[in-house]
C-alpha cells in the first residue's frame, strides 16, 4: 500500500500516470460538457419525494397529456386599461396559443380596479419550456401601447429567471475560480512557472469530477440539480488547490533534504498523504452525510460535492506529483531548493506567534473563544425565509411583475394552491375550501383524463410567498384532510415551500449529528487519542456559529439582504465542519510528528511554525474560490458563498492560529490521552523526548532527520 501511495514519484512510474490522467482527459472529456443534460430542475427537484406538494405535482399528471408550468403576463396601465391595452391581450393570446399543450389560452382577466390583465400562459414543461416562456416575452415585448406596462411573472417567468441564472454559472464560476486560483498562486509561489503545475492538475481533476456527475445521474439515477453542477466547480478548485499547496510544501522541503527528487517526492507523499487523505475523507463522508436527507437538493450536493473532492484528491496526489518529478527542481525559479539548504526554522513569523501563545496559552485561548462568542451572538438575529422577491441581487423580470401583479390582484393570483381529490367530493371540497379565512377564489374544477380525481385551483388574499399565505396553507390543508372519503392533497408553489421548510428542518435533526460523529471517528483513527479529536470538533463547531453570527451582519448591514435560505445553516454546518476540520487535521498531524520528536510544548510551536504559511495560503485560496458565490445574481447562492468563505478565514486565522495551539498547550500532554503518544510522553517509554524550557526559536529537526514511521 505504501508502495502504491508513493508510485507517483517513481522514475518510470510518473509518466504512466501522466499518460493515464491524459487518456482519461482525452476520452472522457467530451462528457464533462453534458452535465446539464441531466439536471433535473422540475418542480420536484427540490422537494421531499414523500412531500405532500410533490405528491400533488405527481397526481396533476392525471389532468393532462403535458406537465405545465403557469406563466403570467400582466398588463398595467395606472389611468385604467384602454381598448388598445385589451386588443394587445387578445392578440398575444393568439399568437401564444399554439405553444401550449392544448392549443388554447384562457382571455385574460381583468383586475377589479380596472387598471390590469392578466393573461395566464401554461408553459410546457419539456425541453420547449424556455423557448416558450422566452417567446411570451418576446410577444409580450412587441407593439406595446405607449405607456402600458407589460412583464411576464408567474412561477414559469420565476423559473426561467433561474435558469437563465445557472446558465451562465458554470462558465462563470469556472472562469473566476481559474482566475482567483492562479493569481493567487502565482502571490504565494513568486514563480512564472510552478503556478501553473496545480492549475493543470485541479483542470484533470474539474474534468473528470464532471465526467463522474453526468455518469452518476445517467446511469445510475442520482439526483443532479444546477446548483450542485455548480458549486461542483469551486469545491473542485478550492479543496484540490489545498492539497496541491500541502504537498508541494512537503515537496519543497525534502528536496532540502535529499539529493534525489524522485525519493524527495515519495518521502513527501508519504508525509504528507496521511493528512490529505483524512482531510479528503472526512469532507467526502460529511458530504455523503447529505444523502440521509429528504430534500433532493441537498441529497445532489452531497454524492456530486463528494465526487468532486475525491476526484480532487486523486489529481492531486497523482498527476500532481508526476508533473513535478518531471519538470524537476527548475519548476520552482527563482526559489529552486537545494540539497543541503538550510531550513528557516524559529525565526518566522509564524514561529514568534507560537511563541507568543505559549507564553500565556489559557488567555489566548479563552480570548479566542470569546471572540467566536460574540461573533455568534449575531446568529440571534437571523430572519429566516426568502420571498421570490428577495431571491435575487438584482430585480428580474419576474420578480417585477409579481409586484404589479399583487398590486392589483389577489395576491395568490399568480400561483394558485393546487387541491387534488376524489371527483366524488367536488362539491364538499369546494364548498369548505370557499369559507376558509385567506381564501379569495376558488376556481373553476377540473377532471382527470380518467375522471377520478379534480383540480381545483385555491387563490389566497395574500402573496403566495409571505407567512399569512403558509398559514393558509395549513388551514387549507387541515380543513380538506378532514373530509372524509376525499383523500385530499394539497400542493402549489407555496405549498412546496412550506414543505421544503419543514423538510430542511427534519434534515438538520438528522443529518447534523450524524456528521459530527463520522468527523469524530476520523480524527480518532488519524490521531490516535480521544482528548484531541474531541477539542478539534469543539473547536470547529464554535466557528462555525461564530461564521454564521458575523455572516448574518454582513447579510444585513453590508449586503442588505433580509432574510436567509431555510438550507443554509444545514448546508454551511456541513461545508465548514467538513473543510474547517481541514486545517486542523493539517496542524495536528503534523503535531503529532513533532511532538514524537521534540516532546510536547516544543512540538506544538514547531507544528504550528512548519505549517503556518502553507495553512494560511490553502485557506486563503478556498475562502476566495467560495467568495466568487457572492458575484452570482442568486441570494441563496451567494449567501452560502459569505458563510463559507468567512468560516474559512475564521478557521485559519483564529481557529488554527491561536485556538487549537493554546488549547493544545493548555492541556499538555493530555491531548494525545489515550493514546501511545500519550503513554510514551508521560514516561512510559524512556525514549520519549522531554519537554524543556527552551526557546521555540530552536524547534527544527536537525538536517536530514525524519521521524520514524
Amino acid at each position: 500500500m505504501k508502495r502504491l501511495a508513493t508510485a507517483p514519484g517513481g522514475r518510470r512510474a510518473k509518466w504512466f500516470f501522466l499518460a493515464a490522467w491524459l487518456i482519461i482527459a482525452m476520452a472522457l472529456g467530451p462528457l464533462a460538457g453534458k452535465v446539464a443534460d441531466v439536471e433535473d430542475n422540475g418542480a420536484n427537484a427540490y422537494l421531499p419525494g414523500n412531500a405532500e406538494a410533490a405528491l400533488v405535482n405527481d397526481r396533476l399528471e392525471e389532468f393532462r397529456t403535458d406537465e405545465v408550468i403557469p406563466a403570467v403576463i400582466v398588463y398595467v396601465r395606472d389611468s385604467g386599461i384602454t381598448t388598445a391595452d385589451r386588443a394587445k391581450a387578445e392578440a398575444d393570446r393568439k399568437e401564444l396559443a399554439p405553444l401550449v399543450p392544448g392549443g388554447a389560452i384562457e382571455a385574460a382577466a381583468p383586475s377589479k380596479d380596472g387598471k390590469a390583465l392578466l393573461l395566464t400562459v401554461p408553459a410546457p414543461y419539456s425541453d420547449e419550456f424556455s423557448d416558450t416562456v422566452n417567446k411570451a416575452r418576446d410577444v409580450a415585448g412587441q407593439d406595446v401601447p405607449a405607456d402600458l406596462g407589460v412583464k411576464v411573472a408567474g412561477p414559469a417567468g420565476a423559473l426561467q429567471d433561474t435558469i437563465n441564472v445557472f446558465d451562465e454559472l458554470d462558465g462563470t464560476l469556472l472562469l473566476g475560480s481559474a482566475i482567483v486560483v492562479a493569481l493567487l498562486l502565482l502571490l504565494i509561489y513568486r514563480s512564472p512557472v510552478l503556478w501553473l503545475v496545480p492549475l493543470i492538475s485541479v483542470g484533470f481533476a474539474a474534468v473528470l469530477s464532471q465526467v463522474v456527475t453526468y455518469a452518476g445521474g445517467k446511469f445510475a439515477g442520482l439526483p443532479v440539480d444546477s446548483q450542485s453542477s455548480g458549486l461542483l466547480t469551486v469545491l473542485v478548485f478550492g479543496v484540490g488547490t489545498d492539497y496541491a499547496l500541502l504537498l508541494i510544501a512537503r515537496y519543497r522541503e525534502e528536496l532540502t533534504r535529499d539529493e534525489d527528487r524522485h525519493s524527495a517526492m515519495q518521502i513527501a507523499l508519504r508525509r504528507s498523504g496521511p493528512a490529505i487523505l483524512a482531510s479528503a475523507g472526512t469532507i467526502v463522508i460529511g458530504l455523503l452525510c447529505l444523502l440521509l436527507a429528504d430534500l433532493n437538493s441537498s441529497r445532489s450536493l452531497g454524492w456530486v460535492g463528494a465526487a468532486g473532492v475525491l476526484c480532487g484528491f486523486l489529481a492531486m496526489v497523482t498527476v500532481l506529483p508526476a508533473l513535478l518529478v518531471i519538470l524537476g527542481r527548475w519548476v520552482f525559479w527563482p526559489f529552486v531548493p537545494r540539497f543541503g539548504q538550510a531550513q528557516p526554522a524559529g525565526h518566522s513569523g509564524w514561529a514568534r506567534v507560537g511563541a507568543a501563545v505559549g507564553r500565556r496559552p489559557r488567555l489566548s485561548w479563552l480570548a479566542a473563544t470569546v471572540v467566536m462568542g460574540a461573533l455568534a451572538l449575531g446568529a440571534t438575529g437571523i430572519s429566516f425565509g426568502l420571498t421570490q422577491s428577495e431571491m435575487y441581487t438584482t430585480t428580474p423580470e419576474s420578480v417585477a411583475g409579481q409586484r404589479l401583479v399583487a398590486a392589483h390582484y389577489p395576491g395568490g393570483s399568480s400561483a394558485p394552491a393546487d387541491v387534488i381529490a376524489k371527483a366524488s367530493s367536488e362539491k364538499r371540497v369546494v364548498e369548505a375550501v370557499g369559507r376558509l379565512e385567506g381564501v379569495a377564489e376558488v376556481q373553476p374544477a377540473e377532471l382527470s383524463r380518467d375522471r377520478g380525481l379534480v383540480h381545483i385551483p385555491v387563490v389566497f388574499e395574500d402573496d403566495p410567498d409571505s407567512p399569512a399565505a403558509e398559514r393558509a396553507i395549513d388551514r387549507l390543508r387541515d380543513t380538506v384532510h378532514g373530509i372524509e372519503g376525499a383523500d385530499a392533497l394539497v400542493g402549489g408553489a407555496t405549498a412546496s415551500e412550506l414543505d421544503t421548510q419543514r423538510a430542511v428542518s427534519r434534515d438538520s435533526k438528522l443529518v447534523i449529528p450524524v456528521v459530527l460523529a463520522v468527523v469524530l471517528l476520523v480524527l480518532i483513527a488519524l490521531l490516535r487519542a480521544l482528548v484531541a479529536p474531541l477539542v478539534l470538533l469543539a473547536t470547529v463547531v464554535l466557528s462555525y456559529f461564530g461564521a454564521l453570527g458575523a455572516s448574518s451582519l454582513l447579510f444585513e448591514h453590508a449586503f442588505d439582504w433580509t432574510g436567509v435560505d431555510h438550507s443554509l445553516p444545514l448546508l454551511g454546518f456541513v461545508f465548514l465542519v467538513a473543510l474547517g476540520i481541514d486545517y486542523n487535521i493539517f496542524l495536528m498531524t503534523r503535531v503529532r510528528e513533532e511532538v514524537g520528536l521534540l516532546g510536547h510544548v516544543r512540538g506544538v510551536q514547531s507544528g504550528l511554525a512548519s505549517t503556518g504559511a502553507v495553512i494560511t495560503s490553502a485557506g486563503l485560496v478556498l475562502a476566495a474560490t467560495f467568495s466568487i458565490l457572492v458575484s452570482l445574481p442568486l441570494v441563496t447562492t451567494a449567501e452560502l458563498g459569505v458563510l463559507v468563505g468567512l468560516g474559512v478565514l475564521l478557521d485559519t486565522f483564529l481557529v488554527r492560529t491561536v485556538l487549537v495551539p493554546a488549547l493544545s498547550l493548555d492541556i499538555g500532554k493530555a491531548m494525545w490521552w489515550p493514546g501511545s503518544l500519550h503513554r510514551r510522553l508521560s514516561g512510559g517509554d524512556p525514549s520519549a523526548p522531554a519537554d524543556s524550557a527552551d526557546s521555540p526559536a530552536d524547534t527544527a529537526r536537525p538536517q536530514g532527520e525524519h521521524i520514524p514511521r
